[in-house]
């Protein structure tokens, strides 16, 4: 039985460094992953309570404080968006008399 010679698994490193000496490192991706839009810092005041609270929340879920604040955000915005696209059909209904 013969072995085939196992491929070895190239680090991202070792890519950067072929990618800095101008080699061609396009067989490396796949294309199948998405695009991430770049992450940008911003400040948030919070009173002491809300951090509080905060806390308690990403205690209890095992994450950080961000994680938390991060998914609440995200549901928050996921409902107005819900509720944005309700409100022209609920015109739409009244003025059509519809209750």
């Amino acid at each position: 039985m013969k072995k085939t010679p196992s491929k070895s698994a190239v680090t991202a490193e070792s890519i950067a460094q072929m990618a800095d000496a101008g080699k061609n490192v396009s067989r490396f991706f796949t294309n199948a992953g998405r695009m991430m839009s770049p992450v940008q810092r911003v400040n948030v005041d919070f009173t002491a309570s809300m951090l509080d609270e905060l806390d308690r929340e990403a205690k209890e879920l095992n994450v950080s404080r961000q994680a938390v604040i991060k998914t609440l955000l995200r549901r928050a915005l996921d409902e107005h968006y819900v509720a944005a696209a309700a409100r022209p059909r609920a015109k739409e209904r009244e003025r059509a008399g519809v209750r």
